[in-house]
């Protein structure tokens, strides 16, 4: 479960008639759940689908995922959620969004946080990621989830922290289930080449060798990178699809592009701030969400302790284009979302109670600080904050028909100088027609 900071509690959020959010739970902590939880999150490679399932509005809408074998997803009813989030075991009401925390940390990654990543699901089916950077990939393939559904990342700016790992979810969700190309959403630069359209245009020629070395083997489109870019300096409509709406407006951090998002769907919104400096864009179409998350950098004295520096460069990468926590709980206090999210900080023991201080002075409401597989389940009328308790030796949960009989061409070779290299005392078994 969530860790108590301070008297900020982890359990779930309800609305009473008045409108005012009441916490209701506290519990065991995390490090005792992977003792005795973990190896529930296992199961065998072979995927199953959720078509016995498809009784439910819900189970409709989630249909095809495929599940690892041995998993049957089950609904909750009444709100009433177990007090740790195994991957795979829950169904998504119609009317609700399961926002996972991939990475919460910094560009130094450290075991216990990756760099920035938001995974989003819907009650439709949708998937979405915002942001996946260095690490989270780990955490992606930890949770087993449908590698056919993640094809859609929404990039907030091109630091390695926050973009890191499209390589590792391109090529190794190609391998573990994708076989459709993957769609990164993102800004445009000051210049051409500081653009979404130009980091995916180099990554691709980057990575020619791997994917051509993967010809005829992986379905053909699975390979492919498509790259939407739009102008950062607009507020703008960047995804409209299956009643999904995605708005993005400027952020303002290090250089021009960075930008935040707004997901809204089927009554509910959604927020990621990615990173900036406190902006009059966010303060405007960030209010009264749902559910908000915006950085809030360690305070400039703690930073640079953490680093190494002196302060004035510590006050700098904070204050200046970052967000420290009083700023954080000014803007919050601006926006009044139903739940604030902190993060984009090593939540060390010695580092959170003066970053949970220094929002508590300008800021009052309902907050998590978040960690890495923070859970949180949202609904009109409840949010549920949990962790999950993963398997470390997971493996991808399957593949479907789909990907199975999806179009393959072509045949990867090597020269015949490279072949006549191959050692005559090994003889491989014969290859099966399919």
């Amino acid at each position: 479960m969530k860790r108590q900071f301070g008297g900020e509690t982890q359990g779930s959020l309800d609305r009473t008639q008045d409108n005012e959010p009441v916490h209701k739970r506290s519990g065991m902590n995390r490090r005792s759940l992977l003792r005795g939880g973990a190896l529930l999150a296992g199961g065998v490679t072979a995927g199953t689908l959720i078509a016995p399932l498809l009784g439910s509005t819900a189970a409709k809408a989630q249909a095809g995922r495929t599940y690892p074998r041995g998993r049957t997803p089950v609904a909750i009813k009444n709100n009433v959620y177990p007090r740790t989030y195994f991957p795979n075991t829950e169904l998504l009401a119609a009317d609700e969004m399961r926002i996972i925390a991939l990475g919460t940390g910094m560009p130094a990654l450290t075991p216990k946080q990756k760099s920035t990543g938001w995974l989003v699901e819907l009650g439709n089916g949708d998937v979405f990621f915002f942001d996946v950077g260095s690490g989270t990939a780990e955490n992606i393939a930890a949770l087993r989830l449908d590698y056919a559904k993640l094809d859609k990342v929404f990039a907030s700016h091109l630091h390695t922290d926050h973009i890191g790992d499209v390589p590792a979810l391109w090529i190794g969700g190609w391998l573990g289930g994708r076989y459709t190309p993957l769609h990164i959403y993102g800004p445009s630069g000051a210049k051409k080449e500081l653009g979404t359209g130009s980091y995916v245009d180099h990554l691709s020629k980057a990575y020619a060798w791997d994917v051509q070395g993967r010809s005829g083997i992986l379905p053909d489109a699975g390979g492919k990178l498509i790259a939407h870019e739009f102008d950062y300096r607009k507020h703008q409509t960047v995804y409209n699809k299956n009643g999904v709406k995605i708005t993005a407006w400027p952020a303002i951090h290090v250089i021009d592009g960075p930008v935040s998002y707004r997901l809204e769907w089927n009554g509910l919104s959604f927020v990621f701030g990615g990173d900036t400096y406190p902006n009059r864009w966010f303060i405007q179409y960030a209010q009264n969400v749902d559910f908000s998350i915006h950085e809030c950098f360690l305070p400039p004295a703690a930073l640079a302790k953490v680093f190494g520096w002196g302060l004035r460069q510590g006050t700098f990468v904070s204050a200046y284009i970052h967000t420290p926590p009083e700023a954080f709980g000014k803007i919050m206090s601006a926006t009044k979302p139903r739940l604030a999210v902190a993060y984009h900080f090593w939540t060390h023991h010695d580092l959170v109670p003066a970053v949970l201080a220094g929002i508590r002075k300008t800021y009052s409401g309902p907050l998590t600080i978040a960690n890495d597989l923070t859970v949180w389940n949202v609904k009109k009328n409840h949010i549920e904050t949990r962790e999950a308790v993963v398997d470390e030796a997971a493996w991808p949960p399957g593949t479907s028909r789909a990907y199975l009989t999806a179009k393959r061409s072509g045949e990867a070779k090597v020269s015949k100088f490279i072949e006549g290299g191959k050692w005559t005392g090994y003889k491989p078994p014969p290859l099966p027609k399919r």
